[in-house]
């Protein structure tokens, strides 16, 4: 067996374990640092939005021998706006042009003509007015909304309010985390990178549903045993799935860091960039925030219950007790007294 699959194999008996309910605070520190710092860079640099959403035109030229540098300079000049230019597996270019109405167009495809050494007649013009990104805009908002509302009902119902809270705020957390890297390494946002957002949002939640889905079964009749704090309970449900999350998301995250760095990075392929960034930011901050924030809010939450606080009190004299006659917290203990801990997708019981 691997080093990891032993440790996961330990990690599901509970033979070892880190306690990231204990420590959440630290968890909660970090996550507070870098949401401030998404904010500040989203408030002080804005969003690069793409053309899709402030309007503008689209050339693409015929096959030329002109660099894209040198066609990036000319684009600018003909238009006085700044241009993005992609060179197609053609030999043509693509010419990104924000703020060019429809007028203005006409003048700017003829002086490209001029300037590349091409045929206007050859070359292909899109105009896409700012109206048009302002709908793509409002429905992707809505559909945000949408997604929202049904996530809660959905958890609130399968489990109970208090995880579908915590998800909530883990998914607002992914979203600004993304968002707020979008600010500070100044990518374009496209239609492509809304797609992206909407992808790890499902991602994420399916991560921390497998978490919540094992703290559900390992808490029941959680009560009527003294051996286990519902925080305990917690901690060893996201231990029980902790190599299984991190399997699922290297996995993920291979595909996804190749588009970036290899096709959007080496290649030049500035298109991969709009879906890959959103894509690799959101599975890792998915990731993280499924084992770090949602279950050690819901624990927060939890233990507000009168219930949960007696039964921790219980606990503790227990302990407190068997301390004092220097017996070990485990004597005395049936192995059917424990409560259930799913792990790794399938149930059964401590031993």
């Amino acid at each position: 067996m691997s080093k990891l699959g032993d440790l996961g194999a330990k990690l599901y008996r509970g033979e070892v374990g880190y306690d990231f309910v204990g420590k959440r605070f630290l968890w909660y520190g970090v996550s507070i640092l870098i949401t401030i710092t998404a904010i500040v860079a989203l408030a002080v640099q804005g969003l690069n939005m793409g053309i899709e959403f402030k309007g503008g035109a689209v050339f693409t030229t015929p096959k030329t021998t002109v660099s894209v540098a040198k066609a990036t300079e000319a684009a600018e000049e003909a238009s006085g706006h700044d241009a993005i230019v992609q060179e197609l597996g053609t030999g043509g270019l693509r010419i990104q042009i924000s703020g060019v109405d429809t007028g203005a167009a006409t003048d700017v495809k003829q002086k490209l003509a001029t300037d590349l050494k091409v045929d206007q007649a050859a070359i292909n013009a899109d105009l896409v007015g700012p109206s048009w990104g302002e709908q793509i805009a409002n429905k992707a908002w809505t559909g945000l909304g949408i997604f929202m509302v049904l996530v809660v009902i959905y958890l609130a119902i399968a489990f109970e309010w208090r995880m579908a809270v915590a998800a909530l705020i883990a998914l607002i957390h992914d979203l600004t985390i993304t968002v707020g890297v979008y600010a500070l390494v100044g990518f374009e946002v496209t239609p492509g990178t809304v797609i992206g957002l909407l992808t790890i949002l499902g991602y994420s939640l399916y991560d921390t549903v497998v978490v919540f889905d094992g703290l559900k079964e390992g808490s029941k009749d959680i009560t009527k045993q003294t051996r286990w704090t519902y925080s305990e309970i917690a901690n060893r449900s996201i231990n029980g799935t902790l190599v299984r999350s991190i399997n699922t998301t290297v996995v993920a995250l291979l595909p996804v860091a190749a588009l970036l760095f290899i096709g959007g990075g080496f290649l030049g392929a500035g298109m991969l960039n709009d879906i890959s960034l959103s894509l690799f930011v959101g599975l890792a901050a998915g990731a993280y925030s499924s084992i770090f924030i949602a279950t050690p809010l819901v624990v927060d939450l939890k233990e507000r219950e009168p219930a949960m606080k007696a039964l921790k009190k219980r606990v503790l004299a227990k302990r407190a007790a068997a301390a004092a006659k220097g017996e070990s917290p485990d004597e005395g203990y049936d192995a059917d007294d424990e409560p259930q801990v799913v792990a790794q997708g399938r149930s059964g019981r401590r031993r």
